[in-house]
C-alpha cells in the first residue's frame, strides 16, 4: 500500500507537470492510465468512485 501511494504521488506530479508545460504525447496516455490503475489500490480509490458516481447523477439530472 505504501509503495502504491508514492506510486500514485510520483505519477500525480509528474503527469502535472506535463500538462502544465503542454506536453502530451502517446506516452503521456500510457503514464495517465498507470496512474489511474495505480490510484485504484489506494485508500482514495472509494472517494474517487464516489465522486464520479456522484458527478454522473449530477449530469443525468440535468435537462437541456
Amino acid at each position: 500500500m505504501l509503495v502504491s501511494a508514492s506510486a500514485v504521488l510520483l505519477l500525480g506530479l509528474l503527469i502535472w507537470f506535463l500538462l502544465r508545460i503542454r506536453y502530451l504525447r502517446w506516452a503521456d496516455l500510457l503514464l495517465c492510465g498507470a496512474f489511474g490503475f495505480l490510484l485504484a489500490r489506494t485508500i482514495a480509490a472509494p472517494v474517487v468512485a464516489t465522486v464520479l458516481d456522484g458527478a454522473g447523477a449530477f449530469l443525468g439530472e440535468l435537462r437541456f
